[in-house]
């Protein structure tokens, strides 16, 4: 939890990310990308709500337990702060053991992108970054134990970062999860006030939705022309993408109508792609949780690229 511009279109990237080696971007009209990523203005009030969720789940809990009575789910909201605890340490150990350790000599393209991201959202210590085997799936996630926070990219994912694919997508992919750590989405208090939120449908899914709309603001403004790759790998994967045609993609958006359709974004965690990509392609406006976007968008004087 795979997150808007305002200079003018034909805008280059600043001198000061010339370290990435990227040709000159053109921006859609909006914020500059190389301000602060903006926060989904859902994010907050609902991570509130979730909290709120979860405390009285656990005061619930704790009532029944001082009681002489400990149902099944009492006794997994009082053992949630130990149970999450484990599960992230346990996570985070299996990458050290069984990853692959960016560095400067193994993943060098990888180890710069998560650095120099981390630099561009201003983060005081650069993520830990593990390759993990991807066998066909097209994933990364960030995560952390203690006071670690990590990114872990698939491995199929390094295969659209050739010279003969997409690498700008690879960076936005890396800025996307590098973003979830700029953002605090992945501190252990948010895990355990998140907890009992995961099962209230819509809520915990919708807060989702909201931090990987945030995750993609971090994605775009650490690359932005990544995003239509990115999307494009999601859809297709990793030998296809240059095929995926973005502005038809997010052109579908304002078209798959129905309930069925809105049922499925409604419990996913994340945006479904067609809204993801709306998202990312009109930067005057943040990304829809509930609602179908209600708007076309396309500027005639930019468009967006997989190749």
């Amino acid at each position: 939890m795979y997150p808007n511009p305002s200079h003018s279109v034909g805008q280059a990237v600043p001198p000061h990310a010339s370290a990435w080696g990227h040709a000159p971007v053109a921006t859609p009209p909006g914020l500059s990308p190389y301000e602060p990523p903006a926060r989904h203005p859902w994010e907050i009030p609902l991570l509130v709500l979730v909290v709120a969720i979860t405390a009285v789940a656990y005061v619930s809990a704790l009532v029944v337990f001082l009681r002489g009575d400990l149902p099944y789910w009492a006794m997994l909201v009082l053992a949630a702060p130990i149970l999450i605890f484990v599960a992230r340490g346990q996570m985070y150990a299996a990458q050290r053991v069984n990853g692959i350790k960016m560095s400067p000599t193994q993943f060098a393209d990888g180890y710069r992108m998560v650095g120099e991201a981390a630099a561009r959202f201003g983060m005081t210590e650069v993520p830990d970054a593990y390759v993990v085997l991807g066998n066909g799936q097209i994933n990364a996630f960030a995560s952390g134990h203690g006071l670690r926070r990590y990114v872990v990219v698939y491995s199929d994912l390094f295969e659209i970062g050739g010279q003969a694919r997409n690498p700008e997508a690879l960076a936005f992919i890396i800025g996307h999860e590098v973003g979830h750590i700029a953002a605090g989405h992945v501190g252990y208090w948010r895990q355990l006030g998140m907890f009992a939120a995961r099962y209230v449908p819509g809520i915990g899914s919708a807060l989702s939705r909201s931090m990987e709309y945030t995750a993609d603001n971090h994605g775009y403004c650490n690359n932005p022309a990544g995003a239509a790759g990115a999307m494009g790998v999601l859809g297709a994967g990793k030998y296809l993408v240059s095929h995926v045609g973005f502005d038809e993609l997010a052109d579908r958006a304002t078209t798959e109508r129905g309930f069925f359709p809105w049922l499925v974004n409604l419990l996913s965690s994340h945006p479904v792609l067609t809204w993801r990509a709306a998202a990312l392609r009109d930067r005057t406006r943040h990304g829809r949780l509930f609602q179908r976007p209600d708007y076309f968008y396309r500027d005639p004087n930019y468009s967006f690229t997989t190749r």
